[in-house]
């Protein structure tokens, strides 16, 4: 395939061009003589531009990350030589802006190439969509002068970038970051420690989230300030790399800040706006990270359906004793309800709506479902499944972080539950 996502330039911005476009276009059942569907009616119908950018991720996935990810799984190695071909294919950065040079596609465009790139591996796939989080506070916040700085640069050549929040005592309580900010004229210094940041050690520049209110009371919400920082600044260590039990591709490590120094400039938006635009990126990245436990889930499956067709016992294929055929199907329906949800995510953020609640069902169940998915199918292949030489065993490392990172599974429970409170307050 020929087809190259950064120099075709389609005119794709959001999913207003995918399912709102899509929901006007005959049905199957129109071609066959039946009425049209309403203009406004529900369509799963990919746009012509989307079933391209999902070909051209598929065929990248199949044929060139499938057959190098477990030597990187066995190494660590950070996957240079796919995160370049990515590039050149423009299936990474693909949020920036047109006025950078970026394409701008929508947040289901993104979830479209997501899931096809962690069929292949979300320890490469996470790589890649990690700079999408990077970057999105100066999507959302940054000056044009900062987009052009620092987002049209990665367009230039295969550059990473890194989102900087978590600490060795502040994961899920955010509002707990330790890492202080302190204005010397027209500098900001900053000191601190950051934990599990990926692609912390081939960042070119981070989003830092740091405290710049010294007293401990002030809320979240005034409290922090977001920083742009240049990954080559003096006083900015990147620590030793990190064994993690799954996506080893991915490259997470500890950052640490001392006496770095960073200019005025490079605040996004002002100063205590911080945590809102930390947490308002979730709301963009969320849904991709869901599309990538998706991948990983029908990675599982398909692996696990395979070889149940070919394994016997008892004078017949496994696939065809119920306990395994059942087994499949609840696969299937976790695949399917997962990638619906977060279809749904995805679409209401392109919508220019809020989406954190259902962001967090999709985040939250497809998590689930794709560890499930990949413990069962380790499963299905018995003591085989148990040994690394086949790749279910790499599936079920790799989707316990789906639980973890981006907010666990507990977090978005809490954040459900607190949305779908206040809405039911409102409505009594």
């Amino acid at each position: 395939m020929t087809f190259m996502l950064r120099q075709s330039r389609l005119a794709v911005s959001t999913v207003a061009n995918g399912l709102r476009a899509l929901s006007t276009a005959p049905s199957a059942a129109t071609s066959q003589g039946h009425p049209e569907v309403a203009p406004f009616g529900i369509s799963f119908q990919l746009s012509p531009e989307q079933k391209e950018y999902q070909e051209t991720a598929r065929k990248f996935a199949r044929e060139e990350i499938i057959p190098k990810a477990a030597e990187y799984d066995r190494t660590g190695e950070y996957p240079w030589d796919l995160i370049k071909k990515a590039w050149s294919l423009g299936l990474m950065n693909s949020h920036i802006p047109e006025h950078c040079g970026g394409m701008h596609l929508g947040i289901l465009d993104t979830c479209i190439i997501t899931e096809e790139l962690a069929y292949g591996c979300t320890g490469v796939q996470t790589a890649i969509e990690a700079n999408s989080l990077g970057q999105m506070p100066v999507i959302l916040m940054g000056n044009e002068a900062q987009q052009k700085k620092y987002l049209g640069r990665m367009l230039e050549e295969p550059l990473m970038c890194s989102y900087c929040v978590t600490e060795p005592g502040a994961g899920s309580d955010v509002a707990g970051v330790r890492t202080r900010a302190v204005k010397k004229g027209d500098k900001y210094v900053l000191n601190g420690q950051k934990m599990w940041i990926t692609n912390g050690g081939h960042a070119n520049w981070y989003f830092v989230l740091a405290r710049t209110d010294p007293d401990p009371k002030a809320p979240a919400g005034k409290a922090f300030t977001g920083f742009i920082v240049d990954g080559d600044s003096p006083g900015l260590t990147r620590e030793r790399k990190e064994w993690n039990m799954g996506q080893r591709a991915s490259d997470t490590r500890g950052i640490t800040f001392e006496d770095v120094e960073v200019p005025v400039e490079n605040v996004l938006g002002q100063e205590g706006m911080g945590f809102k635009i930390a947490m308002g990126a979730f709301d963009k990245t969320r849904p991709p990270v869901a599309a990538g436990a998706v991948g990983l889930a029908q990675r599982a499956m398909d692996e696990a359906t395979r070889y149940a067709m070919e394994r016997k016992t008892m004078g017949k294929a496994i696939c065809e004793h119920q306990a395994v055929a059942f087994m499949l199907a609840d696969m299937a329906i976790g695949i399917e309800s997962s990638r619906l949800a977060t279809m749904r995510s995805a679409w209401e953020v392109d919508q220019g709506r809020r989406n954190t609640y259902y962001a967090s069902i999709a985040k939250a169940m497809a998590g689930d479902v794709a560890n499930k998915c990949a413990t069962d199918a380790v499963q299905i292949f018995g003591g085989n499944g148990f040994n690394s030489e086949y790749p279910v065993e790499k599936l079920m490392r790799d989707a316990k972080i789906y639980q973890i990172y981006e907010g666990t599974a507990q977090i978005q429970r809490l954040i459900i539950s607190r949305e779908m409170l206040s809405q039911a307050k409102q409505r009594l």
